[in-house]
């Protein structure tokens, strides 16, 4: 801020913060004490580069998900890679799944026990993730018990987001489906924005972390009767 100062000395320092605070609502900066530092939008990157990453955090996530699955629920699995290691963990039990996963399905081939629809839509060939109005469709047809879906970034002005719009469109859908909705995020989405925002904390009965959010992500969880797991 003193650098701020020293370059707009004309401009009051009130002013100074009403313009943080603009650039910070349409997701341009990101305030932090003293000051502020640029985001850039990135867009998604590889699944197959994401899969590698914080696998011990995935793995963690995966395993307290398992903690809401009951025998005869119907699951939606988002094309996220923390829901391939979910889709890993999950015991073979009656259940019924979906997903946008279009490259979930050697994985499901193991689930005996379970009834299993891959649903149809546009590929995105960067994060094999499933969209469209054909998804939209489909899914606006489906009861969901259990919805869990994956987060690329989240900030408490701008909530949850991702990189596709027609992907924001199906985990917006899939959220007011679900009886209980479930956010997958391990704590390096933490201050990161993608383009559309598709929820806030208070649209969540569940996040499922990986144990390192901090306390103000804590306070605005149960502010919204959110429970952190």
């Amino acid at each position: 801020m003193r650098e701020l100062r020293e370059l707009c000395p004309e401009v009051a320092l009130m002013t100074l913060h009403r313009d943080l605070d603009a650039l910070q609502r349409e997701g341009a900066i990101l305030k932090i004490r003293g000051g502020a530092r640029v985001i850039s939008h990135r867009s998604d990157p590889s699944f197959l580069n994401r899969e590698m990453e914080n696998v011990p955090a995935k793995k963690a996530i995966a395993a307290k998900s398992l903690s809401l699955v009951r025998g005869g629920m119907s699951l939606f699995l988002d094309a996220g890679t923390t829901s391939l290691f979910l889709l890993r963990a999950m015991p073979d039990i009656k259940l019924n799944i979906l997903t946008t996963g279009a490259n979930f399905a050697p994985d499901l081939q193991r689930l005996d026990n379970a009834s299993i629809t891959v649903c149809g839509g546009e590929l995105n060939r960067s994060n094999m993730a499933l969209s469209g109005q054909s998804t939209l469709d489909f899914l606006d047809r489906i009861n969901i018990d259990l919805g869990f879906i994956g987060v690329s970034g989240y900030t408490d002005d701008s909530g949850f987001t991702c990189g596709k719009e027609s992907e924001m469109l199906v985990k917006r859908l899939v959220i007011r489906k679900a009886r209980t909705a479930v956010a997958l995020m391990d704590s390096s989405k933490l201050s990161r924005i993608m383009p559309y925002t598709f929820a806030v904390l208070a649209d969540f009965e569940y996040v499922v972390t990986d144990g390192h959010m901090p306390e103000n992500f804590l306070n605005l969880a149960r502010k919204g009767n959110t429970t952190v797991l």
